[in-house]
């Protein structure tokens, strides 16, 4: 079993790439492969809502000048994911959240069903709303959201400072050794038959 992690920092070895190592190297102590995958500093495009991806049903998008495909096409192969960020304003940088939609929005079979998790890192405040924003995502796919001891917050502002959030780094093990409960129960269970959806709205 495997689990994917999005390091969602344009910084390679920022404060979110060390939180992201501590839950990589606690799962693979837990017998769970893992691999790190940086968003970078390209740009990453946020989604037009095309739906070439629905209607050539190839699963990928339409856009294929950035990263987002060569992602969203490793969880084919993965059986978690943890996405990781920083805050910005309150909320995760933006081109992780442009990654994170097109790539569930287009591959959404590759996602389905398999656990997940937020991970935030800030300097001060808003962790906990862009955690949340995230997580959200990850409900309309029915993925359960891994927990930890407290919300999965790490706080440090210059590089190396996440290091010293002691309780930051445990709560990130803690994640990891959720996760891997989390996949192990489960391997050997058959996904849930789930209904057709019925979309509506309330324009009548």
């Amino acid at each position: 079993m495997k689990v994917l992690l999005i390091n969602g920092s344009p910084h390679k070895s920022g404060n979110t790439f060390l939180a992201l190592t501590e839950v990589a190297q606690e799962l693979e102590k837990n017998g769970i492969g893992a691999e790190i995958v940086d968003v970078g500093t390209k740009p990453v495009r946020g989604c037009i809502a095309c739906s070439t991806c629905k209607t050539k049903g190839n699963n990928r998008c339409v856009f294929d000048d950035d990263i987002c495909n060569e992602v969203s096409a490793k969880m084919a192969m993965c059986d978690g994911l943890i996405v990781g960020s920083p805050v910005y304003y309150g909320q995760p940088n933006g081109t992780v959240l442009a990654l994170v939609q097109r790539m569930l929005y287009s591959n959404g079979a590759a996602f389905n069903g398999k656990p997940a998790a937020g991970v935030a890192v800030c300097r001060r405040g808003g962790a906990t709303a862009a955690l949340q924003t995230l997580n959200m995502p990850f409900q309309i796919l029915n993925m359960p959201i891994v927990s930890s001891q407290y919300w999965n917050i790490v706080y440090g502002r210059l590089e190396g400072e996440a290091s010293l959030d002691a309780e930051g780094m445990q709560t990130m093990r803690s994640l990891a050794k959720n996760m891997a409960y989390m996949l192990k129960a489960t391997s050997t269970q058959p996904k849930p038959e789930y209904e057709p959806r019925q979309a509506m709205h309330f324009i009548r």
